[in-house]
């Protein structure tokens, strides 16, 4: 039996259509990710499948349980991680922990063994004892993942787990979450709008927008589907320094050289199809403002956005 099944289901505010019609199966054990751009749906599913919203129409089981008739079932099998953080700055790292395991009726013995094994795998053990605000902005959402853990669910949400981390900290939690992923047997469903963490963690991929399903596969599918390929290596060789991207992606071709088009700031598309008809590798990337690229850092903030060869 899939651990999520969602059959046509939609959502509508005042006439406007957040979901619409969507269906798709979450596998047992597997990794899914919802991409899509931001205003795509993808928070107003995830607050119907944790039985935060009740849907218009359609029907969807999670865990085996209706979201509509056995919403207290579906939230005892789940945990949940939204976008923003909810964890208390005043208390300490596990008063956190311990409060939210209470909140699910947790026992002692189990809370305190939960707690410790949750701290150790994602490296908060020296900080147990700290107040959370004293927490970096990755540390915080490593204790908020652990938290959303404490009561042993099966079925893991999470909602832009990491929108506005910096890029070691958004590797650390990919890692982080393909180890609990393996050690608790878990069934993940994860939003995003990056393509390259799609890439890196899920199984399979379902791209939406404008709350419609798009295309559904594995990342190596989909890529494969628009004629695209991964290029390793190509983000190591940008030079960006005194470059003003203007808030326009850039495009870096070949071996990465920079495309001079980009530099006076014309959008990349017309780049990319010169590129793809040549058969030339190209990769565009999409920057994270100029302040970075005036430090001379612009590599650590660009992001790989669209993979073409």
């Amino acid at each position: 039996m899939p651990a999520i099944e969602v059959e046509k289901l939609t959502k509508c505010f005042n006439g406007f259509t957040a979901v619409d019609s969507l269906s798709f199966e979450v596998e047992d054990g597997e990794i899914f990710g919802l991409l899509g751009p931001n205003g795509a749906g993808k928070s107003t599913l995830i607050r119907m499948l944790t039985t935060l919203l009740p849907p218009t129409s359609g029907a969807a089981r999670v865990g085996g349980f209706d979201i509509a008739r056995s919403a207290n079932e579906v939230r005892h099998c789940i945990g949940v991680i939204p976008q923003a953080m909810t964890s208390d700055l005043d208390l300490t790292v596990v008063e956190n922990m311990n409060i939210f395991a209470k909140r699910y009726g947790v026992p002692r013995e189990r809370r305190l063994r939960s707690v410790k094994e949750l701290l150790d795998a994602v490296e908060l053990s020296a900080w147990a004892d700290k107040p959370a605000k004293f927490l970096s902005g990755g540390m915080r959402r490593r204790l908020e993942i652990a938290r959303g853990l404490v009561h042993e669910p099966k079925i893991f949400f999470l909602d832009e787990p990491t929108t506005g981390l910096d890029p070691t900290s958004r590797i650390a939690v990919w890692e982080m979450l393909v180890q609990l992923k393996k050690r608790r047997d878990l069934t993940i469903l994860v939003t995003t709008h990056y393509m390259d963490e799609a890439e890196r963690l899920c199984d399979r991929v379902a791209i939406f927008d404008h709350g419609k399903g798009i295309a559904l596969g594995s990342p190596r599918e989909l890529l494969a589907s628009l004629g695209a390929e991964l290029l390793p290596g190509a983000p190591a060789v940008l030079d960006l320094v005194g470059f003003d991207p203007g808030g326009f992606d850039l495009v870096v071709t070949g071996e990465g050289t920079v495309d001079e088009t980009t530099r006076e700031g014309k959008a990349p598309a017309e780049v990319v199809r010169r590129c793809r008809h040549a058969g030339t590798p190209a990769v565009v990337f999409r920057l994270r403002g100029t302040e970075a690229v005036a430090s001379g850092e612009a590599h650590a903030h660009a992001e790989p956005h669209i993979f073409v060869k």
